[in-house]
């Protein structure tokens, strides 16, 4: 019988629902999973971005930005996520690039400067239909005297039919806030940097909805940790899985893509095909 999690946050919940198998192997036994070069930029945007937002209005300019990279970067790139991309010089001035592309971005979405921040990577605790949630926001604000939760995505914005997963982030991100301050905020954001702005309304019916999700998924934990039994869910993730080599349908599932011929070249899976 495996160990009952304290909370799920939104990133553990949506990694049960995708492979029940790849979430023991990364909340019950433990094992690293290490980075992408996607998640690294996006951590030191949002790691830019919250010191930008906790400056008077008047200093939030793409110049401070520009100044807060400067001084995080020696940070950012000592950290073993970065020290794990391998990157060589010319790929880590790309990174740099990048990372600031998404940073940049941030000015054609808003003013930051005509933003009323509340606070910024708050740390929220709350029960929602009976499951213990954790989650930490990038920040809430006001507008018009009513709150409002944003976060940042510094990755490709998703296509119309994909965006149900992000969208239960937030409100869920709203229902936590609700609960633990007893003031429902308003609205949820999805900021994509330089791209586009997805608002949500939040309303009654759709924390109803994500809270609902919420529930079956802790369900979903619960009796798997209960039977010890983490079925896997093979697809074409599994090549980008990093313990597919762990995992006898997992790799079994990078062959068959291989031997078909569909499998990424480019997926870290395919390094696991015999030749």
């Amino acid at each position: 019988m495996a160990e009952l999690p304290q909370h799920l946050s939104p990133s553990s919940a949506s990694s049960f629902d995708g492979c029940p198998r790849r979430w023991k192997f990364k909340y019950v036994d433990g094992l690293r999973e290490p980075s992408g070069r996607s998640a690294v930029v996006g951590s030191y945007a949002h790691l830019v971005l919250e010191h930008l937002y906790q400056l008077d209005p008047a200093h939030r300019t793409l110049d401070q930005a520009k100044a807060l990279a400067r001084a995080f970067w020696p940070d950012v790139e000592s950290t073993p996520d970065f020290l794990g991309l391998e990157l060589s010089d010319d790929d880590a001035r790309a990174f740099r690039w990048q990372a600031w592309n998404a940073i940049a971005g941030l000015w054609t979405l808003e003013d930051p400067a005509a933003v009323e921040v509340v606070a910024t990577e708050q740390k929220v605790e709350a029960v929602l239909s009976d499951v213990p949630f954790l989650g930490i926001v990038d920040r809430i604000e006001r507008s018009n005297g009513k709150l409002i939760i944003s976060d940042y995505k510094s990755g490709q914005a998703p296509h119309l039919r994909y965006r149900d997963e992000k969208v239960r982030q937030v409100l869920l991100y709203a229902a936590a806030v609700g609960a633990s301050t007893g003031e429902r905020p308003e609205r949820s954001r999805l900021l994509y940097l330089g791209q586009e702005t997805i608002d949500i309304e939040v309303t009654d019916a759709r924390l109803d909805e994500v809270a609902g999700h919420l529930s079956a998924t802790w369900a979903g934990v619960t009796a798997a940790c209960e039977s010890d039994r983490f079925d896997p869910r093979p697809g074409v993730l599994c090549g980008w899985c990093p313990f597919a080599a762990q995992c006898p349908e997992g790799l079994a599932e990078i062959q068959r893509r291989h031997a078909d011929g569909v499998l990424a070249a480019h997926a870290p899976g395919a390094a696991l095909v015999a030749v």
